[in-house]
């Protein structure tokens, strides 16, 4: 790598701190009703024609459908 190619990109390590969490990846499903089930929490919402799996307690449970 070249020295200006460094400075304006920075170093790659900055890169991998740009986002240290992992994006937990909503489920896209043709049936909710199993998922729904599997939280006490969950919730099912129809929002602009799509319907939503969520849970306000427990975020890694979601999905969509439609």
């Amino acid at each position: 790598m070249t020295w200006a190619a460094f400075t304006r990109n920075g170093p790659a390590s900055n890169f991998e701190r740009v986002n240290p969490q992992k994006e937990i990846a909503m489920k896209i499903r043709n049936s909710l009703k199993s998922l729904k089930g599997r939280h006490r929490d969950n919730r099912v919402i129809r929002r602009r024609g799509r319907t939503y799996v969520i849970n306000k307690t427990n975020r890694r449970f979601k999905a969509r459908q439609g």
